[in-house]
């Protein structure tokens, strides 16, 4: 097995200060303590011109965010140029600059909140993007789900430090890539698409690793960024398992310690660890 603590591409930078603030309160006995709770601060999300969303986000890597945003609501296709993305501090403004013509006024007007937190928007039919769509039919063994379980659950992240957060990795085998937080798990998962975007990086040995529940949302997500896999140590929703059996998609749920539950894509599966 890898060596799986120094494998992180990216991962939660402690060092950054401005993502938490001490706050003082009373515990249970009514003694006075302070504790770290997490930064909110919007961020409002342009497509050239135009103003799409303003997303509640901690601040760390807006360019990530605003491009996978736009990316997983399929607001850019594959065949669409992104010339840069800018990002204004003051201003709280994070602006994506394609070649061609963008018009979204029409989706705008039947945006629809789900289940999710903070970003949890889709636009008209949910289901938009996955017909005909076939994901690849790699593997994933048990071996590599308890390896990324235990290394995940003991890197130092914002949810050890200050709780209140959701977390999401892109792994590749038992080695964990790239780990995202944010208040919101749609806004994680944002924020990973934007990096696989920006780097160049394939998604067909992928396994997406989130906190947060398995939404029908996050399915649709995680299929539309051509990731064959998702896993949580979270539960799932009836949705959410009707889709990713549509699409094909493997999906693991209650991962703790060596125990898991598939409700899809178990043909990806190789029981090497009992």
């Amino acid at each position: 097995m890898s060596d799986v603590n120094d494998t992180f591409l990216l991962k939660p930078d402690m060092s950054r200060t401005n993502l938490t603030r001490s706050v003082q309160g009373f515990d249970q006995n009514g003694d006075a303590t302070d504790i770290n709770v997490v930064e909110e601060r919007p961020l409002t999300i342009f497509l050239n011109n135009q103003e799409i969303v303003t997303a509640m986000t901690i601040g760390d890597y807006p360019e990530y965010l605003a491009l996978g945003f736009l990316k997983n609501q399929g607001m850019l296709g594959a065949d669409e140029n992104v010339l840069g993305i800018d990002y204004d501090e003051e201003l709280e403004t994070a602006v994506v600059r394609t070649d061609g013509q963008t018009i979204y006024e029409e989706k705008l007007k039947k945006k629809t909140r789900t289940s999710g937190c903070a970003v949890g928007t889709v636009f008209g039919d949910m289901m938009e993007g996955l017909e005909g769509l076939e994901l690849p039919k790699t593997e994933l063994r048990t071996s590599w789900l308890y390896a990324l379980s235990k290394t995940i659950n003991q890197t130092d992240s914002l949810y050890l430090n200050a709780g209140a957060i959701h977390g999401t990795v892109l792994c590749e085998g038992d080695r964990p890539l790239v780990y995202m937080e944010d208040v919101g798990r749609h806004n994680a998962v944002d924020k990973i698409s934007g990096w696989m975007h920006l780097n160049n990086e394939t998604p067909d040995n992928k396994i997406l690793y989130t906190t947060g529940r398995l939404t029908s949302e996050m399915v649709i997500k995680c299929a539309n960024m051509g990731i064959p896999i998702l896993a949580s140590r979270s539960g799932f929703t009836a949705w959410g398992v009707e889709i990713a059996n549509q699409v094909g998609l493997t999906l693991i749920g209650r991962l703790r310690g060596q125990r898991f539950m598939c409700l899809s894509g178990r043909d990806r599966v190789v029981y090497d660890t009992k």
